[in-house]
């Protein structure tokens, strides 16, 4: 898949998956996030390896980062989205957003989903909206299967 850029003042977000710190994401995904606790590198890797993953960087030190997994044709599921702490508060999480949502080859899918607990308000400004029929989603949830493992 071709490799997309965008930059803006000292940012840029790519999806260039060579720049990525591995070590920063799984610092931010194993010990800040509420959703990945104590995720082993290990499982970090292998879903960079099959996912489409957006680094956002200023200068060349990474400071956010989202994935996504699709099908590319059909639906896409949104996850692990992070800006650090100490760059919060720019708009990189709507630049970051803009460039997922723009990005050639997620258009025209017929559902896009994640999870969040908090930034909702975020989403919506992207077209997100609460599911219409929660009652037809199943899932299997496993939240401390990282702890386990």
């Amino acid at each position: 898949m071709k490799i997309h850029t965008r930059t803006f003042d000292a940012f840029t977000i790519t999806t260039d998956k060579s720049k990525l710190d591995i070590n920063v994401i799984h610092r931010y995904l194993s010990g800040e996030s509420y959703w990945s606790k104590d995720i082993p590198i290990e499982r970090i890797q292998k879903s960079i390896e099959n996912a489409l993953c957006f680094g956002v960087y200023h200068n060349d030190q990474q400071i956010g980062y989202a994935k996504v997994v699709s099908d590319f044709s059909t639906m896409a599921y949104l996850g692990d989205v992070f800006i650090l702490e100490s760059y919060r508060g720019q708009g990189l999480s709507k630049q970051l957003m803009e460039t997922i949502m723009s990005h050639p080859e997620l258009q025209n899918l017929r559902r896009w989903i994640l999870l969040t607990a908090d930034a909702h308000e975020l989403y919506k400004k992207y077209g997100w909206q609460p599911i219409a029929s929660p009652e037809k989603w199943m899932e299997i949830h496993q939240p401390d299967i990282f702890r386990k493992l």
